[in-house]
């Protein structure tokens, strides 16, 4: 029986394909019709077309299915259409967990986020029982991923679904396609067009790992808990610097007020809701870069056994990935 990964053809995705795959499993990827493959390419997997928002499809994608990883997600820092954001998250994930149960799976892992919790204002690592309320999302995406993660909960507490979550922090690695809001930094970063940076941190973490530590929660998690999988703490001056020694360049030196940069993000989403393209700087990006978004995988290391490689491996892989496909010249 086949495992059904959703978001495969994505970044965190197609790292859970390829960890599933070198573990002998038979994998179904769903994939929109009209999507980027090319994470896919070469890969002994099956395609079913499908959408997340499209119920009809998920059933057909998930008949006979042993297990679901549901990875993908609607992950922007700005959308001109939150409702479309909402739909793909909360309902959609709702939409595939029910349909896998049906289908024959017999337990999921749904991909949730650090998004979802409350970096601690003192910049002490935050865990899975750091108190977290709606009102602490910033923007459009950590709002959908916290109403997703409380549906799926509610899935789990009524009506007993074997569900295990997980809350990656920032994955960096290859296979970044889009890529991501932190791929494109790296690669802003490694083009020497970041002269300046604001003083934020981020928990980074190589996306083969949080592959892993899906994994390692399909097969040891307790259905309704969390779990972070993260690596180790930054500060984005240090991303910044190791990817500038990776390149050659000399690294920036110019931190930034926040608040000297949140009139050109307001002017960036002006100019993206006219041309559709989505905005390097956010006013939501900005509003989330004032705490530093720390994590700690303690309980995943304790209780699934994961283990995070350094993120200069992992920031060392993602310049590697992007100059040989191109992003960095």
């Amino acid at each position: 029986m086949p495992t059904l990964v959703t978001g495969g053809t994505g970044f965190v995705g197609s790292a859970v394909v390829r960890a599933l795959l070198a573990r002998g499993e038979a994998v179904r990827c769903l994939a929109r019709p009209d999507g980027d493959r090319r994470n896919l390419a070469g890969l002994d997997v099956e395609i079913a077309d499908g959408d997340l928002t499209d119920p009809a499809s998920l059933k057909a994608a998930a008949r006979g299915v042993d297990a679901l990883y549901h990875v993908a997600a609607d992950y922007r820092l700005w959308i001109p259409d939150p409702a479309a954001m909402e739909a793909a998250n909360v309902q959609g994930s709702l939409n595939v967990i029910r349909a896998a149960l049906d289908g024959g799976a017999r337990r999921v892992v749904y991909t949730s986020s650090v998004a979802v919790l409350k970096p601690n204002d003192d910049g002490t690592p935050a865990n899975e029982d750091t108190p977290t309320t709606e009102a602490d999302m910033i923007g459009a995406y950590k709002g959908s991923k916290f109403r997703a993660e409380q549906a799926v909960r509610l899935l789990v507490e009524a009506e007993g679904a074997p569900v295990v979550i997980v809350n990656p922090s920032t994955p960096v690695g290859p296979r970044d396609i889009k890529p991501t809001p932190t791929g494109r930094v790296i690669v802003e970063a490694a083009s020497g067009r970041m002269p300046a940076y604001v003083d934020t941190g981020l928990n980074i973490a190589h996306v083969d790992d949080v592959a892993a530590g899906h994994l390692l929660a399909f097969d040891r998690g307790a259905v309704g808990e969390r779990y972070i999988l993260g690596g180790e703490d930054m500060t984005l001056a240090d991303i910044l610097t190791g990817v500038a020694r990776l390149m050659g360049r000399r690294p920036p030196r110019v931190s930034l007020p926040h608040g000297l940069i949140l009139p050109f993000a307001h002017v960036a989403e002006a100019v993206a809701r006219v041309t559709g393209q989505e905005p390097f700087a956010t006013v939501d990006g900005l509003r989330m870069a004032r705490k530093r978004m720390y994590f700690s995988s303690a309980k995943a290391e304790r209780d699934l056994g994961y283990r995070a490689r350094p993120a200069g491996d992992a920031i060392a892989d993602a310049v590697a990935w992007f100059r040989a496909n191109g992003l960095v010249r």
